[in-house]
C-alpha cells in the first residue's frame, strides 16, 4: 500500500528518513543488542539517548543555560493544570489570552488553581484572529501571560510573541514548535505535546525557565512537581523511552533542513501554495484573517456541508486523508507541520481546482 498524504491534526506525519531509520533500528538498536523499547531508562545507552534529545532542542530553539528540558507525560492538556498548579500557589495572580478553544481549555483549569483573568478574548471574532495590542489588558503584577501559540481548530497562530512588558510568557506551543525561531527568552515556560512537530505521541515537552522553577510550590504531588521532574532529569518514573528516542532523530534531521529558520522558510512556502488557491476563489473561505492565518493548520469552508463531505470522500478517495474540521466547527483543515511533504500540499491544491471545477 503507498503512503497516503496525511492531514491530520496529531498525531500527525513524521519526516520519512525518521521513519525509516526506526524501521531499520526497531528490533536492535545499534549498541544496545535490543529494542529502544526493551533497554532500561537507567541504561548507559538511554542516557545518551536523552541527553541527544535535549541537545537537539537546545540548539535548535537557542535555549540558553537557565531553561530546564522536561520529557514528561499527559500531554498539553494535563500541563493546562500542572503549570498553574506550580505557578500560581499562594494566590499568585496570571493573565490569559484567549484565541481560541484550546486557550479556552487551558484557562478553565487555571482557574481552578489560581487568580486567574482574561486579558484579550477574541471570541466575539468567532477566533478568526489574535487581539490587537490596544485590546489586550495586562496586570503587571501578573505571575504570567499565557498564550496558546497556535490554534489548530481554528487556524489562528500569533505571528510574533505579544508584548507583556517583562511578565514572563507561559505557552502551550504544541501545533507550532520547531516550525520557525522564537524569541526565548520571553518565556518562562513552553509545552508541548509531542505528536505534531516533535516526535510521536505520549511525550509532552515542557520547557521552564530557572527562576520560575526556583518559586514552584513545594507540596504537589511528586509527579506533578516540576521541581521533582528536573531534580530527577525527567527519570523520576520510567519515560516514554521510544518518544524521546523519535525526538532526538527528529532534532538531527531538523539541523539537515536548516535548523529552525529553514523550516520557518519552508512552512511558510508550503502554506502560501494552498492559501493562494483558498482566496483565489469564492468557492473557497479561508477562516483566518490574513496577518493571524496559521501555517500549521490551515482551515477553510465550501459554499455547503454537503459539499464539505463530498470533498473529504473524494479527496480521501484519492489518498489524501483527515481533511474534515474539528467535531466542533465543521469545515475543512489540512494541517502541514514540519513534516508533511510540499507535493502532497501540490496534490491536495490541483484536486481542490479539480473539485472547484466540477462543484462550483
Amino acid at each position: 500500500m503507498a503512503r497516503i498524504y496525511n492531514f491530520s491534526a496529531g498525531p500527525a506525519t513524521l519526516p520519512l528518513p525518521v521513519l525509516e531509520q526506526v524501521a531499520r533500528e526497531m528490533v536492535e538498536l545499534p549498541g544496545a543488542g535490543a529494542s529502544i523499547m526493551e533497554i532500561s531508562h537507567r541504561s548507559k545507552k538511554f542516557d545518551e539517548i536523552i541527553a541527544g534529545a535535549e541537545a537537539g532542542l537546545r540548539e535548535l530553539l537557542g535555549l540558553p543555560a537557565n531553561y530546564h528540558v522536561l520529557f514528561l507525560q499527559g500531554g498539553a492538556s494535563l500541563q493546562f493544570a500542572m503549570a498553574p498548579m506550580n505557578l500560581l500557589a499562594g494566590g499568585k495572580k496570571a493573565d490569559f489570552l484567549i484565541t481560541g478553544a484550546w486557550g479556552q481549555k487551558a484557562l478553565k483549569d487555571a482557574q481552578k488553581f489560581g487568580n486567574v483573568r482574561v486579558a484579550a478574548n477574541t471570541k466575539d471574532t468567532n477566533f478568526t484572529r489574535v487581539p490587537t495590542a490596544d485590546e489586550i489588558s495586562l496586570d503587571p503584577d501578573a505571575e504570567y501571560v499565557h498564550i496558546t501559540t497556535n490554534e489548530t481548530i481554528q487556524g489562528v497562530e500569533w505571528p510574533r510573541e505579544p508584548e507583556t512588558n517583562g511578565v514572563p510568557i507561559v505557552a502551550d506551543a504544541s501545533s507550532d514548535i520547531l516550525s520557525r525561531p522564537i524569541d526565548v527568552e520571553k518565556y518562562g515556560l513552553i509545552y508541548a505535546g509531542a505528536q505534531k512537530n516533535i516526535g510521536p505521541s505520549g511525550v509532552t515537552l515542557v520547557i521552564l525557565r530557572d527562576d520560575l522553577l526556583q518559586k514552584c510550590a513545594g507540596d504537589l504531588p511528586a509527579m506533578l512537581d516540576y521541581r521533582v521532574q528536573a531534580e530527577n532529569k525527567s527519570l523520576y518514573n520510567t519515560p516514554n523511552t521510544f518518544g524521546i528516542y523519535v525526538i532526538n532523530l527528529v532534532c538531527d534531521y531538523l539541523k539537515t533542513q536548516g535548523g529552525l529558520a529553514g523550516m520557518q522558510a519552508k512552512n511558510e512556502a508550503k502554506a502560501k501554495v494552498l492559501y493562494d488557491v483558498i482566496d483565489g476563489t469564492n468557492f473557497y473561505t479561508g477562516h483566518a484573517e490574513v496577518g493571524s492565518r496559521s501555517q500549521m493548520n490551515v482551515t477553510f469552508r465550501l459554499p455547503s456541508e454537503e459539499l464539505e463531505k463530498r470533498l473529504v470522500d473524494e479527496a480521501k478517495a484519492a489518498g489524501m486523508v483527515e481533511l474534515k474540521g474539528h467535531r466542533s466547527v465543521g469545515g475543512l483543515r489540512a494541517s502541514i507541520y514540519n513534516a508533511f511533504p510540499r507535493e502532497g500540499i501540490v496534490a491536495l491544491t490541483e484536486f481542490m481546482k479539480e473539485f472547484e471545477r466540477r462543484n462550483g
